[in-house]
C-alpha cells in the first residue's frame, strides 16, 4: 500500500539569483529575487504564498525577517535550522500542512551574501563559538567545518583502502558537469593531479576537495498536487522525504565512516516506493569530496566501502553510469553557506528536462540528498515526474 503522502504535493516553482558575486545587494535582497523568479516560474505572485520555510546561518528569527521583506502573512512557518539539510528537510512538514490544508502554497527560499557582505565567515564563526558551544571540541580550536570532514575521509581510506585519487575522482566530475553549466562559477578544466596538488587545507582535502565560498539565493514553491496540474509548468511531485539527526560534533558520530542518510534514505525510499536503482539522476550535498562517496554507500547506490571504486573512471561524471551533481555540486557551481536548496533546484530542472547540455535524457526520478553540519543531520527527498505517480 502506498504511503498516504507520496505524490500528495509537488513542486510548482523554481528560481534562483545572486550566483557568484552579489555585491551591492543584501540576502534578504536576492532571496526576494529569488523567491520573485520562483513564482514567476510557477505562474503565481507572492500574494498566493501563504506559507513560508526558511532560515538563516546568521539569523535566529530569520523567518520573520523574510515574511516582512516578502510582505507577506503565512497561515505555515517552518524555520527549523538544521544547516544545509534544512532545505530539503523542510519538505515534510509543508507537505503536512499542505495535506491538512492548513495553507495552499509554501515558498521555501534561502539567501546569503557570505562572499560580499560586509560580515566575514571568521566573525560569524567567533560569534557561533558563544552562541552556539560545542563542549567537545570548541576548547581545543578546530577551523571547522573542514577538519571535522577531513577526519571522515582519513578513517575511510584507512579502513576500506579508498584512495586520494578516488576523492580527487568527486571533484574532477563535478567539474566535467559545471563546464556544461553556463550558471555555474568554476568552469576551467581540472585534473585528478590539480585536485591532489592543490593548497592543503586538512590533511587529506585541498582546497579543490573543499565547497566554493559564493554568495547565492535559491526558492522553490510547493502545492497540493491537484492545484499544481494547472499551474505554468509541469510539477514535479515529492515521492517520498526523510530526515535524521545523529550528532552534532563529529567527535560525537559513532562511526566516522556511516552517516545518517543511511536512515534518512531507507525511510525516503521506503515513502517513494523505489530502491536506489531507480534513480536517474542524484543531487547530493557535497560540501566535501567525502561526503559524495560516503552518500552514495550510505543511500545504497553501492556497498559500504566501496564509493571510492564506485565513482572511479568518471563513472559520474558526464556519460559515466550514474549522472550526480548535474549542476557542478557546491565544489564548482555554487555554495552560498548553505547550498541545500540549490540541489532541490536542480533536481526539479532535470525532471523537467530544461538542463541543456547537461539534461540527463529521460530522467523520471531524482535523489536529492541534504548534509547540515558536520555530517550531522541528513534529509533525503526523492522526485517523479507525474508518470512516476
Amino acid at each position: 500500500m502506498a504511503h498516504p503522502l507520496r505524490g500528495k504535493t509537488a513542486i510548482v516553482g523554481v528560481g534562483h539569483a545572486g550566483f557568484g558575486d552579489a555585491s551591492g545587494f543584501t540576502e534578504m535582497e536576492i532571496l526576494t529575487q529569488a523567491a520573485l523568479a520562483a513564482c514567476a516560474d510557477a505562474g503565481i505572485s507572492l500574494r498566493d504564498i501563504d506559507g513560508l520555510a526558511t532560515c538563516s546561518v546568521t539569523s535566529g528569527m530569520w523567518a520573520m525577517n523574510a515574511a516582512e521583506s516578502l510582505g507577506i502573512r503565512p497561515k505555515f512557518i517552518d524555520s527549523t535550522m538544521i544547516g544545509g539539510s534544512s532545505f530539503v528537510e523542510h519538505l515534510l512538514p509543508a507537505m503536512l500542512a499542505l495535506d491538512a490544508g492548513i495553507c495552499n502554497a509554501v515558498l521555501v527560499c534561502y539567501g546569503s551574501t557570505q562572499r560580499s557582505g560586509t560580515v566575514n565567515r571568521a566573525a560569524i564563526a567567533s560569534a557561533r563559538r558563544l552562541l552556539d558551544a560545542q563542549p567537545y571540541e570548541h576548547p581545543y580550536g578546530p577551523a571547522a567545518p573542514a577538519p571535522s570532514y577531513a577526519l571522515a575521509a582519513a578513517r575511510h581510506m584507512h579502513q576500506y583502502g579508498t584512495t586520494r585519487e578516488q576523492l580527487a575522482e568527486v571533484a574532477v566530475a563535478a567539474r566535467k558537469w559545471a563546464q556544461l553549466n553556463p550558471e555555474a562559477q568554476m568552469r576551467d578544466p581540472l585534473t585528478i593531479e590539480d585536485v591532489i596538488g592543490a593548497r592543503m587545507v586538512a590533511d587529506p582535502l585541498t582546497v579543490r576537495d573543499c565547497c566554493l565560498v559564493t554568495d547565492g539565493a535559491g526558492a522553490f514553491v510547493l502545492t497540493r498536487a491537484d492545484r499544481a496540474r494547472d499551474l505554468a509548468k509541469p510539477p514535479v511531485h515529492v515521492l517520498g522525504n526523510a530526515t535524521a539527526v545523529w550528532h552534532r560534533q563529529i567527535s560525537s558520530l559513532p562511526d566516522l565512516t556511516v552517516t545518517a542518510a543511511s536512515e534518512s534514505g531507507a525511510r525516503a525510499f521506503e515513502m517513494a516506493g523505489i530502491t536506489a536503482k531507480d534513480a536517474d539522476v542524484v543531487e547530493l550535498y557535497d560540501a566535501f569530496t567525502i561526503n559524495t562517496i560516503l552518500f552514495l554507500e550510505d543511500l545504497g547506490f553501492c556497498p559500504k566501502g566501496e564509493g571510492g571504486r564506485f565513482v572511479a573512471d568518471g563513472a559520474i561524471a558526464p556519460g559515466g553510469r550514474l549522472p550526480v551533481n548535474t549542476n557542478g555540486g557546491g565544489l564548482s557551481c555554487v555554495h552560498p553557506g548553505m547550498y541545500g536548496i540549490f540541489i532541490m533546484i536542480e533536481a526539479v530542472r532535470q525532471l523537467r528536462g530544461e538542463c541543456g547540455e547537461r539534461q540527463v535524457n529521460g530522467a523520471r526520478i531524482a535523489v536529492v540528498n541534504g548534509n547540515g553540519g558536520v555530517l550531522s543531520s541528513q534529509s533525503t527527498a526523492v522526485l517523479g515526474t507525474a508518470d512516476t505517480l
